[in-house]
C-alpha cells in the first residue's frame, strides 16, 4: 500500500523559489494576532522548544499540486513559519508533506534547506522509493514517512498493520519513523500489532480521537495503552480536528490521560498554518485557513502542560530524541 498520493519521489531542488528571509509580514491568508502583543502573556517556552507538526505551501508554477487533490492551499512560505515560530517563542519545527504534493518532496527538502539546522521533515513515500533516495532525504532531514490512512477513510486493522508492518521493514534501524494520520478505531483495532513494529510510530492529531469519547472507551483505553507501553507517541496538536461537541476540559482531560499514560511519548504540535477544506470550493479552488489565534495555542500549552519539567520533556527533550536534533542548550551556546 503506497505510503502517500500517486506520484514519482521526487527530491531534486527547487531551492531559489523558497524564502529564506528575514520574516515579513503575513500574508492574509497566515496573518495572526501577534501573541507577544496580547495582554495576559503566559510562561516562556523553554529553549528550544519544537512544534512538531507544521506545513509549508509554494506557489503552484514552482511546486505544482496533484491535479487529483482534494483540496488546495494557498502559499504558506518558510518566512511566514519563522514569524509563526517567533509569535510563539519556538526554536524549532517539522516540515510534514502535505497531501496535495503526492510523493513530490521537493518543496519539503527546500525549506528544509532553508530552515538552516532548524527544522525536520516527514515525506510521503512511493512504496518503490529507491535506498538512494531514502539516503538523499535522510541528508536533507527527513526523519519519518508518512502514511494518511484517514483521508481515505481506511480503517480496516488488517490493512493498517500491513502498511505500517511493510515500512517499518523498511525503515528499521535508520532513525526514521511512522508518522500515522488515521482514525482512533483503526489505530485500536490493529494496536496488539503496532506494538512490534522496531520503530516508532507517531499518532498524529490526539490519534484522531473525538475528546467527546468516555476516557474509559475501549477504543480510547488501547490507544493510549499503545503510548503507554512505548511502542507510539501521540502528538497533542490539532485539537480543532476532535473537539466536535466536546469542551476545552474534554480534550485537556483527553491530553492529560495521554501524558500520564508515557510522558516520554508526547509531543506537541500547531498544526500551522491550519489547512481546510472549506465547504462549496471545489478541490482545485484556495480553501482559506482556519482562523487559529496563537494566544489560543499558547492557552492549550499551559493547560495541557502546566509543570515546567513537563513542558521540556514535550516540547524539547522528545522531539529532540525522535527527529534527531540536537541538544538544545549546547546548540545555542
Amino acid at each position: 500500500m503506497a505510503a502517500g498520493s500517486m506520484g514519482k519521489p521526487v527530491v531534486a531542488s527547487a531551492r531559489s523559489n523558497v524564502q529564506k528571509s528575514a520574516p515579513a509580514s503575513a500574508p492574509d491568508h497566515v496573518r495572526k494576532p501577534a501573541y507577544a502583543s496580547a495582554p495576559g502573556a503566559v510562561s516562556t517556552l523553554p529553549v528550544g522548544a519544537c512544534d512538531c507538526h507544521v506545513h509549508i505551501v509554494g506557489e503552484q508554477d514552482a511546486y505544482p499540486m496533484l491535479p487529483d487533490r482534494p483540496y488546495t492551499a494557498g502559499p504558506a512560505t518558510v518566512a511566514d513559519l519563522r514569524a509563526h515560530m517567533a509569535r510563539l517563542g519556538l526554536a524549532r519545527a517539522v516540515i510534514v508533506q502535505p497531501s496535495f504534493y503526492g510523493t513530490d518532496n521537493r518543496l519539503l527538502v527546500d525549506s528544509l534547506a532553508a530552515m538552516d539546522g532548524d527544522g525536520r521533515g516527514i515525506a510521503v513515500l512511493a512504496d518503490d522509493v529507491s535506498d538512494s533516495t531514502l539516503g538523499e532525504l535522510h541528508d536533507a532531514g527527513v526523519r519519518g514517512v508518512r502514511i494518511n490512512l484517514e483521508s481515505v477513510g481506511a480503517s480496516d486493522p488488517e490493512t493498517v498493520a500491513r502498511a505500517f508492518g511493510t515500512w517499518a521493514g523498511r525503515l528499521r534501524g535508520q532513525g526514521w519513523h511512522i508518522q500515522a494520520y488515521a482514525s482512533v478505531d483503526a489505530i485500536a483495532g490493529a494496536a496488539p500489532r503496532l506494538r512490534g513494529l522496531g520503530l516508532p510510530l507517531v499518532l498524529d492529531h490526539f490519534s484522531a480521537t473525538p475528546a467527546r469519547l468516555a476516557l474509559d472507551d475501549a477504543r480510547v483505553r488501547a490507544v493510549i495503552d499503545l503510548v503507554g507501553s512505548g511502542a507510539a507517541y501521540v502528538k497533542l496538536s490539532g485539537s480543532y480536528r476532535i473537539n466536535q461537541g466536546a469542551t476545552a476540559q474534554q480534550v485537556t482531560a483527553l491530553a492529560r490521560a495521554f501524558l500520564d499514560a508515557n510522558p516520554e511519548r508526547a509531543v506537541w504540535a500547531s498544526d500551522w498554518p491550519h489547512t481546510n477544506r472549506a465547504p462549496g470550493k471545489l478541490p482545485t479552488e484556495v480553501s482559506p485557513y482556519r482562523d487559529i489565534d496563537p494566544r489560543g495555542l499558547r492557552e492549550e500549552i499551559d493547560a495541557w502542560l502546566p509543570e515546567a519539567d513537563l513542558r521540556e520533556q514535550v516540547l524539547v527533550t522528545n522531539p529532540a530524541r525522535l527527529y534527531g536534533f540536537p541538544d538544545a542548550k549546547e546548540a545555542t551556546a
